[in-house]
């Protein structure tokens, strides 16, 4: 079936705003695999933090690695100043035998590792060897030797050459059976390891070079570092020497909160990307002058204590980090802190306050909500102090009363209904803001949002955040953005890079689903990076010249939600083509973004009318076979953006659009013409 429709584009109209480049921004949280996936290091549980799991004292990722009958392991203290645990392994001469500790892990290769261990051994011990294998057919991949020169506690770092790519390695540490024996077992034969790590060569900021390719692709305006988390998170634990950091338990979501990402390391990879960064301060277990300090360590000068403490750390240089944020969801039951609106309000206030005594050149972000019950009080107490209100939009069944057993296409339908949800979500904040002029300066902040595809207590396998279906919804509700961008000024995509619901950049093959889906290596591929068909979406918008908004009229078919649940948006007739058309800053490109919600292919006939055009459009495509196209480690460019030019004779006389697809028409005006649009 097909179906016919218009756009209609009058240039000689414009929108009085413009849009802000932080609406393209992006969310890094440690949530699940978020840290583990994004970070370069290949080994888990690096400092024996984890309880053991098996009947040995070892640590939770380890397993043993010896041939000794009488090889003891224990879990102590760490080294000084260090966190985590050491594990001991005491070795018995008579056993003649090889000990020590082993990992499975997944090797790039040919490159080279730098590997860093913290030990000590009794003196008889001289050097100890790391290995890695190929778990399959023990092909010796690398090999390095570390010289033990003390009794006590030692850095030390070897380079680990490893020969070729393996996805099913092993790393062992351990002291060899070609060890000279010693004879007693008084004080002898122990080995004390407190910290071991591979870190590849091409690693950016231990960030993975791969990541940070693909970030940077997104031409993302801003980062945000936020999430759950933070309420329970205290910056100052994440400074300084990494091996110094203490072990935090992600209180959140569980396991342990990375202390190889914080402040410092969260700065350089914004500037690596070349995008504003944002963080969200600990309002809920946290302080107004815990969070003054955070403010004063990223922007004070050297002459105060905690510039002084950043110049200590390697950072003389303030990093003027402007946009900061007050709370994230504190209106949640799972939130650190979670209180009332007007509990927040008086809350947000002494943030502000304590904050801008330190920089009052800063911008301030507070938690808001969907919900016009608490942003109201939070305006009426709070607005005068900040800047932005925030809101998170999440789009999925739950408010359709929709589960697996709703017919697909009925699910799908519901699913890119996204930007009717929220063009009402917003246009009831901006009401409640604009009611009051002393708080009638406050913006919007979509600080996270993404498809939810709820309820989800038993997702395996593949998420259905990282279908087409997925891409086409939030294609359509970046188009509200825009739409609202007089009003919304920051965006950012909920995650970066795997996460929770949907990071748009994958790594591996793991999926951290809500209850637990297949574990990462399954495929055999865990070393695959690649982006969902979001990421092509993100890419494509943040990648385009635009600045205007521009008046657009779309005439064209209509679809309806059968909803099991009543809904305070209207579901019938919604139209099939989600359009918005924008220009640059000269107005010399003027570029579309049409996105086929429809389960039908339409023909569009596009009317530029008073535009005065020069040679072809350019048309970038992100389509598939059905709505439930995914990428995946076997198929990673199954959706992909893909560009053609297009007389615009064809659009004037109707070009086919595909289903489910989402579209950029680019088209330049004609120079010297007066035909700028």
């Amino acid at each position: 079936m097909q179906t016919n429709a218009k756009i209609t584009i009058d240039c000689s109209r414009k929108d009085g705003h413009t849009i802000n480049p932080y609406l393209f921004g992006h969310f890094v949280e440690d949530i699940r695999d978020h840290m583990e996936a994004m970070l370069a290091y290949p080994l888990k549980d690096m400092d024996f933090e984890s309880e053991r799991t098996g009947i040995e004292e070892i640590s939770g990722s380890w397993v043993s690695f010896t041939n000794g009958r009488n090889t003891k392991y224990a879990l102590e203290a760490p080294a000084p100043r260090h966190s985590g645990r050491a594990e001991r392994i005491r070795i018995l001469s008579d056993d003649e035998a090889y000990a020590g500790i082993a990992q499975k892990v997944a090797l790039k290769g040919p490159i080279d590792y730098t590997v860093q261990i913290v030990a000590r051994a009794s003196v008889e011990l001289r050097y100890l060897i790391v290995d890695a294998v190929d778990r399959r057919t023990e092909e010796l991949l690398g090999r390095a030797r570390i010289d033990l020169s003390s009794h006590n506690w030692q850095e030390c770092e070897a380079s680990l050459s490893i020969s070729r790519a393996c996805s099913d390695a092993e790393l062992r540490v351990y002291i060899p059976a070609d060890h000279p024996r010693w004879i007693d077992h008084v004080s002898t034969g122990m080995l004390w390891l407190d910290h071991v790590s591979l870190l590849p060569a091409d690693s950016i900021g231990m960030v993975k070079r791969e990541v940070i390719d693909m970030t940077r692709n997104l031409n993302a305006g801003m980062m945000r570092l936020a999430g759950n988390y933070i309420s329970a998170y205290h910056w100052e634990h994440v400074v300084g020497p990494v091996l110094e950091r203490p072990v935090m338990y992600n209180e959140a979501w569980g396991g342990w909160t990375s202390k190889y990402f914080g402040t410092d390391e969260f700065i350089r990879f914004c500037r690596e990307l070349q995008v504003e960064p944002l963080i969200c301060v600990n309002d809920g277990s946290g302080t107004p002058e815990e969070a003054a300090r955070w403010v004063e360590y990223c922007n004070g000068s050297i002459d105060t204590p905690m510039g002084a403490l950043r110049a200590a750390n390697g950072y003389p240089e303030p990093y003027n980090v402007r946009y900061w944020e007050i709370g994230n969801e504190v209106w949640g039951q799972w939130q650190v802190g979670t209180c009332s609106a007007d509990q927040f309000a008086e809350r947000c206030k002494l943030f502000a306050q304590a904050m801008k005594e330190v920089d009052s050149a800063i911008v301030l972000l507070a938690c808001g909500h969907t919900d016009p019950e608490w942003n109201k009080p939070v305006l009426e107490r709070a607005g005068e102090h900040i800047d932005y209100l925030t809101m998170h939009l999440y789009h999925g069944f739950n408010r359709f009363g929709m589960n697996r057993d709703t017919p697909a296409d009925e699910r799908y339908k519901a699913i890119v209904s996204f930007p009717e949800w929220t063009r009402d979500d917003i246009g009831q904040t901006a009401e409640l803001i604009r009611a009051n002029p002393k708080h009638s300066h406050v913006k919007l902040a979509v600080t996270e949002y993404n498809t939810m595809y709820y309820p989800n207590t038993i997702r395996k396998g593949l998420p259905d955040e990282h279908t087409l279906g997925a891409a086409v919804a939030n294609a359509a509700n970046l188009n509200e953005m825009l739409r609202a961008s007089d009003m919304v000024h920051i965006g950012s995509f909920s995650d970066l890079v795997n996460g929770w619901l949907g990071g748009c950049i994958r790594v591996g093959d793991y999926y951290a689903d809500q209850y637990c889906g297949k574990e990462n290596g399954w495929s055999g591929l865990p070393l695959t990076v690649y982006g969902t068909p979001t990421y092509e979406v993100l890419k494509l918008y943040a990648n385009r010249d635009i600045r205007r908004i521009l008046p657009v009229d779309t005439v064209c078919s209509t679809y309806s939600i059968q909803s099991p649940k009543q809904t305070r948006i209207e579901l019938e007739a919604l139209p099939d083509l989600d359009v918005t058309a924008c220009a640059n800053e000269d107005g010399s490109i003027l570029t579309l973004f049409i996105v086929n919600r429809s389960l039908q292919e339409v023909t569009a006939e596009l009317d530029l009318h008073s535009l005065e055009y020069t040679g072809d459009t350019r048309l970038y495509e992100i389509t598939g076979d059905s709505y439930e196209d995914i990428n995946s480690v076997f198929e990673p460019d199954l959706i992909t953006c893909t560009s053609r030019t297009v007389p615009v004779s064809a659009w004037q006389q109707g070009y086919p659009l595909r289903a489910t697809s989402v579209y950029a028409v680019e088209i330049k005006a004609q120079h010297g013409s007066g035909g700028k649009v």
